[in-house]
């Protein structure tokens, strides 16, 4: 019997190294590290597809790729985004920083957790192989309407698929997240004494599972109607393609506040240590989040405003539309209180987290504008819509990542970055952003559509402002990639506490990694 348990403990210690201990990892360190790695990686492919679409479109005419291609473009260049570089960045954070901000010692179920990561490059892999088929990949928009998405080659199927085992994914993450949070906190934690950013994981991870299943219907439904002879949005058949923005949207929208939700959390992080502050109206920030998630259920048809659906339909979604600017405006409240009185510091997490409150804001305006039912069939399917969105998502979301990046960097790590280069980076990001992003409100406005590789000459100055800003910001974020590995490489530590005289910040020396996995041998008598 002891001869058991001593080949088991020898067992349990010895821990794999090399490629195996990545594989077969159930620290939730080490699977947020590959989280965050796979992100960075789909940063930079849907980054580059949206540098093709921005050079085609520098000036008018047919330049660079034929129409087709640049339409595959844009479909895989948002599905890469939201689904392989921002979810899984806002997944790598939650690994990182969860159990050490409620006390646990690892993810609840560190073996889901494992497996729910080895889902993504198998899932991604498979999405980017449609672009070398014979027919080329999906080109139906990343909203993947019918008829669009019934027709053509046959990535359809393969998209379909992969989109299913990111669905898996995330599902099985988010019941990780749940079950870590309403399980494993430390004794005297209750839910309102817990941090901000898990507040914010907890309810993005009820969004993903209420969300999820959704998409994988209308998709699963699009899949019969190609194959199986169905015709759920097949109008010959007696099939609605209306039905399948329906469901889609269903789905769409909760997903758009999955995507910020938790990006929230870390701006309420950030914005409190750097002004040396408590957050301000912290009961306030976790009704908003959770108002906010609750409202995202019944606004999905503002996409749809010009299918013409009944005008009391309209009214309705226009009101609740505008109904989610109060919680959202009760949220940037919160933060400029907080700063208010401060004894506030700008290093580069401070400076993404300022930016974000800015541009987010002008981002939740255009929105506003877009909810305005008669306004919106004037903006509908215009630049202006691409404006909005990526107002959301690139200074919102993808400046959430990075600040948490550059904040939590020396705790994970306990080496410090380049505080210049940090400085360097956000101004040429931030500069290169609306440089991209805030021409495309005037030619949207004047009409020009979106998803069309070519346009009218009237457009053609602002198109070019917008590419040369891409380009700029693109390469921006090789500086970023340089000084992730300058700071790993450096020998040196950081000091104790690397944001000098924060008071109420964590430590930033790492703290000890958790066992390798759960697998705890048997205790002897």
């Amino acid at each position: 019997m002891s001869t058991n348990i001593d080949h088991i403990k020898e067992e349990h210690h010895h821990q794999p190294s090399g490629l195996m201990r990545w594989i077969t990892t159930t620290n939730h360190k080490d699977i947020g590290s590959l989280y965050l790695w796979f992100s960075l990686l789909m940063f930079f492919i849907g980054g580059f597809m949206a540098l093709i679409i921005r050079a085609e479109l520098f000036q008018p005419g047919l330049q660079l790729v034929v129409p087709g291609f640049f339409n595959q473009m844009t479909t895989m260049h948002a599905l890469i985004m939201i689904f392989g570089a921002l979810m899984p960045a806002f997944v790598g954070l939650a690994n990182w920083q969860l159990p050490m901000m409620i006390g646990a010692p690892d993810m609840a179920l560190p073996r889901l957790n494992n497996w729910s990561f080895w889902i993504l490059p198998f899932a991604f892999a498979m999405l980017i192989s449609t672009l070398f088929f014979e027919s080329g990949g999906p080109a139906a928009g990343w909203t993947l309407y019918p008829p669009l998405s019934l027709q053509g080659g046959n990535s359809m199927p393969f998209v379909i698929f992969s989109l299913h085992l990111l669905g898996a994914s995330s599902i099985l993450g988010a019941i990780n997240v749940i079950a870590t949070i309403l399980n494993m906190r430390a004794p005297g934690m209750t839910l309102m004494k817990m941090p901000i950013f898990v507040w914010t994981w907890l309810i993005t991870a009820f969004l993903l599972i209420a969300a999820m299943p959704v998409l994988a219907g209308a998709i699963t439904m699009l899949l019969t109607d190609r194959f199986y002879g169905t015709s759920f949005f097949t109008a010959a058949g007696g099939g609605d393609p209306v039905l399948f923005q329906h469901i889609f949207w269903f789905f769409g929208h909760p997903e758009v506040y999955i995507l910020i939700l938790p990006a929230f959390g870390i701006i309420s992080t950030i914005i409190p240590a750097f002004s040396r502050k408590k957050l301000f109206g912290y009961d306030s920030m976790v009704y908003a989040t959770a108002s906010i998630a609750l409202l995202s259920f019944i606004v999905w048809a503002h996409h749809m405003f010009t299918v013409g659906m009944p005008l009391a339909g309209e009214i309705f979604f226009m009101f609740t539309t505008m109904l989610i600017a109060v919680p959202t405006g009760v949220k940037v409240f919160n933060w400029v209180a907080t700063m208010w009185k401060g004894s506030m510091t700008f290093e580069t997490p401070m400076l993404f987290s300022l930016a974000f409150i800015i541009l987010f804001t002008i981002g939740g305006f255009s929105g506003l504008m877009l909810a305005i039912t008669p306004a919106d069939f004037q903006y509908h399917d215009t630049y202006f819509v691409v404006a909005h969105f990526h107002y959301v998502l690139v200074p919102g979301a993808i400046f959430a990542v990075i600040a948490a990046v550059y904040y939590w960097l020396p705790k994970w790590t306990g080496k410090m970055y380049n505080e210049t280069l940090g400085k360097v980076h956000f101004w040429m990001t931030t500069v290169f952003v609306n440089i991209t992003f805030f021409p495309m409100h005037f030619v949207g406005l004047a009409g020009m559509p979106r998803r069309i590789p070519d346009y009218a000459v009237q457009f053609t100055d602002f198109n070019m402002i917008a590419s040369v800003g891409a380009f700029g910001f693109g390469l921006s974020q090789l500086l970023f990639v340089y000084i992730l590995f300058q700071t790993l490489r450096q020998p040196v530590t950081a000091a104790d506490k690397s944001w000098e005289g924060a008071e109420g910040l964590e430590w930033t020396l790492p703290s000890p990694a958790p066992y390798h996995s759960f697998d705890t041998p048997p205790k002897v008598d």
